[in-house]
């Protein structure tokens, strides 16, 4: 028995046994990076059509979609948040029901911004919800 012993911790101790250090090459000479040419900056080119917005057609809505900023004020109060961006705006309105976004643009060429599409999701956590109950729980 006692001859089988070190046969026994012979797995071990190669289990311990380190492998050759691997064989370092001569760095591959390469060229220096070259920076890439400066990238033109093109601006869309400027056409004289409109393109009128799809409008939101659900029921329950009628009272906002198509109103302007100062109608859907008067039926919510102050907006939260109004973020213009070029013709387009944006209004935030907020309840402890809901949060409400709705999305303003122009009808016609050079028109003033009418609401075409609405969001509305719950505060606590952002889900979706009914956005017709969201405009009935924020109506003053």
């Amino acid at each position: 028995m006692r001859s089988f012993a070190p046969i026994l911790l012979l797995p071990l101790i190669a289990a311990c046994a380190t492998a050759p250090a691997p064989v370092r090459t001569a760095p591959v000479q390469t060229r220096p990076a070259a920076t890439p040419p400066p990238q033109e900056v093109r601006v869309a080119p400027t056409t004289q059509s409109f393109r009128a917005p799809r409008v939101m057609n659900v029921p329950g809505l009628e009272t906002v979609i198509g109103k302007n900023e100062t109608a859907l004020a008067n039926l919510f109060g102050p907006p939260r948040l109004s973020v213009t961006e070029g013709d387009a705006k944006k209004l935030q309105f907020v309840g402890t029901a809901c949060v409400l976004d709705v999305y303003l643009y122009p009808l016609q060429p050079r028109g003033e911004p009418s609401a075409t599409y609405v969001d509305a999701r719950r505060a606590s956590d952002g889900l979706d919800v009914d956005r017709a109950a969201c405009v009935r729980a924020l109506r003053r």
